[in-house]
C-alpha cells in the first residue's frame, strides 16, 4: 500500500499539488485520471520519487520515503516497477537483453538467472519467441508487452505506468489493460496508472483518483463513478454520448434492482 498524505508541490510561485490525501491499494489497480494540467503528471513524478515537495509524505507500506537513507532509497527504488509512456526501449538492444537491464542494475545474479527471470517474464507476456528481435521489429502492442515484462522483472512490490494505452488501437489497449490486471493480482502488486482512456477506467479501475486543479476531487471505483453526481467528474467522463448512455443504462438498471 501507498499512502499519501497531504502532498503539495509548486513550481516557483504556482502551486500544482494543493494537498492530496489517498491512499493506493495493495493487489488492485489504481488509476489517477483528470484533464491536462490537473497535477496528475507531477503526482506521479511525486510517488516515483522523482521530484522532491514542500509538505506532505509518501509511505511505501509504512516506510516515508523522503526519510529513508540513499542506500534505503536504492532499495526502494528497485521494488518499483515502471512501464513509460512510450514504452522506452533501448532501440540498440534486443528485446531480451531489454527485459535484461533491471536485473543487471539491481541484482547480482548469474547470467543464467538472469536469462531463466527474462524467459519467465516474456512467457508471461506471450512473447516467448521475441528474445532476439529489436524494439524496431515489434509492433507498438508488442513493445508494450516488453515494457511490462521489464518493470515486472525484478518482482517488484510497486508498478507505476503513465498512459500505458498511448498510441495503441482499442482492441490492443484492452490486451493491454487486462494484462496489468492480471499481473496485478497475480504478484500482488500496488499499481498506479496514469491514464486520460476512458475505456481503461472502466474495464479496470479498481481505485481511481480524479484530479482537478492540484486537489483530489473525486474517489472511488468505476461502479461509484456511475453513480456520482459531482459535477467535474460527470463533465470529465461523460463527454462522450457513448458513455452518457452506459451511464443512463446503468442508472435504469441499478434502479430497478432497488425496487
Amino acid at each position: 500500500m501507498i499512502e499519501v498524505k497531504d502532498l503539495q508541490k509548486s513550481f516557483g510561485d504556482t502551486k500544482v499539488l494543493k494537498g492530496i490525501t489517498t491512499t493506493f491499494e495493495t493487489g488492485k489497480t489504481n488509476l489517477i485520471i483528470g484533464q491536462s494540467g490537473s497535477g496528475k503528471t507531477v503526482f506521479l513524478k511525486c510517488l516515483l520519487g522523482l521530484f522532491n515537495y514542500e509538505e506532505g509524505s509518501i509511505a511505501y507500506d509504512g516506510s516515508i520515503f523522503a526519510k529513508l537513507s540513499e542506500d534505503e532509497k536504492r532499495n526502494m527504488r528497485a521494488k518499483i516497477g515502471m512501464v513509460f509512456q512510450g514504452s522506452a526501449l533501448f532501440d540498440s538492444m534486443t528485446i531480451a537483453e531489454n527485459v535484461m537491464f533491471p536485473l543487471r542494475m539491481f541484482t547480482k545474479q548469474s547470467k543464467s538467472e538472469m536469462r531463466d527471470r527474462v524467459d519467465t517474464v516474456l512467457n508471461r507476456v506471450n512473447l516467448s519467441d521475441a528474445h532476439n528481435k529489436m524494439p524496431s521489429e515489434a509492433s507498438g502492442g508488442m513493445q508494450k508487452r516488453v515494457a511490462i515484462a521489464r518493470a515486472i522483472v525484478n518482482n517488484p512490490k510497486y508498478l507505476f505506468c503513465d498512459e500505458p494505452n498511448s498510441g495503441l488501437d482499442p482492441k490492443t489497449s484492452m490486451v493491454i489493460d487486462n494484462l496489468i490486471q492480471e499481473i496485478t493480482q497475480e504478484y500482488n502488486i500496488t499499481t498506479v496508472i496514469n491514464s486520460h482512456d476512458m475505456n481503461s477506467v472502466m474495464e479496470i479501475g479498481e481505485k481511481i483518483i480524479f484530479l482537478k486543479n492540484g486537489l483530489k476531487e473525486w474517489e472511488g471505483s468505476k461502479h461509484n463513478i456511475f453513480k456520482t453526481e459531482n459535477e467535474a467528474v460527470t463533465d470529465f467522463v461523460y463527454s462522450s454520448n457513448l458513455f452518457k448512455k452506459v451511464r443512463s443504462v446503468y442508472i435504469e438498471n441499478d434502479s430497478k434492482k432497488t425496487h
